[in-house]
């Protein structure tokens, strides 16, 4: 069976209230230990690592990362690290493991537990920054993540069947992974992976899957989202796209093609490096690139947004803010 493009996009909601960030009160609550974590959220080209570092900036944090990509050395230009603008902002979980190498969310959860442990004990405020939504509820709720290894077997037979199957699948497993809040839908590759768990789950877990700690996870987060309607963003979008790859993007793809970095890793990352990669193995020509690759940016930051409004119907207060 063809295998469709990833589905699925729910319709246009109206954008929440924009609310104005009183930033002396916000330190204010944190020294008097009403809160423990600013996490800064927000769709793709929303503004929120511009926004999160001149929040650091005045109030002398550092930041902690929370991109499922940006961990990657060598992913830089199809990423947006835009790591100049930074500047004297410390900055936290980026570059932290080679492209290709295998990461994820039970990974990042340990990883920022160090790094949130380390910067608390220093009497510096952290502020978490980022749009992959399972990453920041993972640390934000303390969720026990079992250390389920990569199947890679089994997720290039996922990878053949179409969408619907992937989804039914889904549905029928997810009681068992006993948590759908645990789950990662948002693009066709994070569904594989949760399918990749509850196929674990079901079938008994491995050697080493133990459940990980989360005891020093934040435990009172203060939610900042970064406010942009739809038309500006896909404005932003294009115009960040054509820049980067006017800035090289498609050489980057092709420097980690020739540093051993499989194309199918590239691939699975998405978006940027998985359309780059099918036009320099010649799948789609330049054109057919970059029109797929903006429309598939433009419904990945719809599901972004999505996934935050989820979060608060489940109970998740997110200050929004125009930027």
């Amino acid at each position: 069976m063809a295998k469709r493009p990833f589905i699925p996009i729910p319709p246009p909601a109206p954008l929440p209230e924009p609310e104005v960030i009183d930033v002396p009160s916000l330190v204010k609550a944190y020294e008097e230990g009403e809160i423990d974590l600013i996490c800064v959220l927000g769709p793709t080209a929303s503004g929120k690592t511009r926004y999160a570092v001149q929040l650091a900036r005045e109030i002398s944090a550092e930041i902690i990362s929370a991109d499922s990509r940006q961990v990657y050395r060598g992913m830089t230009i199809g990423t947006g690290k835009d790591l100049e603008e930074y500047g004297e902002v410390p900055y936290h979980l980026i570059d932290i493991v080679d492209a290709g190498e295998k990461y994820d969310l039970y990974r990042y959860q340990h990883d920022f537990e160090k790094v949130f442990a380390d910067i608390r004990g220093r009497g510096v405020i952290p502020v978490l920054c980022g749009g992959t939504g399972l990453y920041i509820q993972a640390v934000t709720h303390a969720f026990a993540l079992r250390n389920v290894p990569a199947d890679w077997e089994l997720r290039r037979r996922l990878d053949e069947a179409d969408d619907e199957y992937l989804l039914s699948e889904y549905e029928r497993l997810k009681e068992i992974y006993n948590s759908d809040a645990q789950s990662d839908i948002q693009s066709r590759h994070r569904l594989i992976r949760s399918l990749e768990v509850m196929y674990a789950e079901e079938k008994g877990l491995p050697d080493g899957s133990e459940v990980k700690s989360t005891e020093f996870c934040p435990k009172k987060t203060y939610y900042i989202g970064t406010l942009v309607d739809r038309e500006t963003r896909n404005a932003r979008i294009d115009a960040r796209l054509d820049a980067r790859l006017e800035a090289g993007l498609v050489d980057e793809v092709r420097g980690l093609l020739a540093s051993g970095v499989g194309p199918e890793d590239l691939i699975y990352y998405g978006l940027e490096y998985k359309f780059v990669t099918q036009y320099i193995l010649g799948l789609i020509d330049y054109d057919a690139m970059r029109l797929q690759l903006a429309t598939a940016i433009h419904q990945f930051a719809k599901r972004q947004m999505t996934f935050f409004r989820g979060m608060e119907a489940k109970g998740d207060v997110i200050h929004w803010t125009l930027v």
